[in-house]
C-alpha cells in the first residue's frame, strides 16, 4: 500500500519538514493535550524512536517508509505502509493510519506551498454516524484546483478543492487565513458498525479560533456523536 504526493518545494525543504520537529507541528495530526501527553509527544514517538535515516529515506518504528525525491517542479513524497500483519498489536488499527496518514500528507504539502515557517492554529472533531459530513455541509464535487463556495457553519467560504480520495475531501478556506479543511467519512460496515466521521480545521494568522470552534462543535456533536 502507497500513498504518493507531490509537493511543489525542494527536497530540501520536504526532508525538513519531516525531521524538525518543530516544522513536524506545522501538518501533522492536530494540536491537543491528553493524560499522556500532546501532539509534541507523539511527535517524538512516531518520527525519532526507534527510525532509520538512509538518505532522504526515513522507515519508522512499525515499518512504514517515506521516502522523498526531486520531480520536475518538485518533490515526490512516496509513503509505503509496512505489511498487514507486521505488527500485531496495530492491524485493527491499519486502514485508520492509512486514512491518517493521508490527511497529514496533504496537510504537509499545504503547509509548505502556502505556509512555509508558519505556525497553524487546528480544531479536530470526531464521532459516528451514517452520513458523510461531506454530504451534509454541501461540499461540491470537483477535482483538485477547483474553486467552490459554500455557506459553511454560518460563514460564508470560498477556496478550492485541495485534493479528495476514497473517503476524504480537503478544502483551502480563504476566511481562515487560506486555511485548510480536512473532512472523512467512512460508512457504516463490518469494522465501523456507526460509521466514522472526521473534521480537523487548520486556522492561520489572526482568525478567532474560539468562535470558529463554538459554531463547529455545536453543529458537529448534534449530528456525530462521540
Amino acid at each position: 500500500m502507497k500513498i504518493v504526493v507531490t509537493v511543489a518545494a525542494p527536497v530540501e525543504a520536504v526532508w525538513d519538514a519531516l525531521r524538525n520537529k518543530e516544522k513536524i507541528r506545522h501538518w501533522h495530526g492536530w494540536e491537543y493535550e491528553g493524560t499522556e501527553g500532546g501532539l509534541d509527544e507523539e511527535i517524538d514517538l512516531i518520527y525519532f524512536t526507534d527510525v532509520t535515516e538512509d538518505g532522504t529515506t526515513l522507515t519508522l518504528e512499525h515499518g512504514d517508509r517515506f521516502e522523498v525525491e526531486a520531480v520536475e517542479g518538485g518533490s515526490r513524497i512516496t509513503l509505503t505502509r509496512a505489511p498487514r500483519g507486521a505488527d500485531p498489536k496495530w492491524e485493527a488499527y491499519y486502514d485508520d493510519v492509512t486514512e491518517g496518514w493521508t490527511t497529514f500528507l496533504q496537510q504537509l504539502r499545504f503547509a509548505l506551498e502556502h505556509h512555509p515557517d508558519e505556525e497553524r492554529h487546528t480544531l479536530f472533531y470526531s464521532g459516528t454516524g451514517e452520513l458523510s459530513p461531506i454530504t451534509e455541509l454541501g461540499i461540491p464535487n470537483g477535482s483538485a484546483g477547483t474553486p467552490y463556495a459554500v455557506e459553511l457553519i454560518g460563514e460564508q467560504a470560498k477556496g478550492e478543492i485541495w485534493y479528495t480520495s476514497e473517503h476524504q475531501a480537503g478544502l483551502t478556506v480563504d476566511a481562515w487565513g487560506n486555511g485548510l479543511l480536512v473532512l472523512s467519512h467512512i460508512p457504516p460496515g463490518d469494522k465501523k458498525p456507526d460509521g466514522a466521521s472526521m473534521a480537523v480545521l487548520s486556522l492561520y494568522g489572526d482568525v478567532d479560533t474560539d468562535e470558529v470552534d463554538a459554531r463547529w462543535r455545536a453543529w458537529w456533536e448534534k449530528r456525530y456523536p462521540a
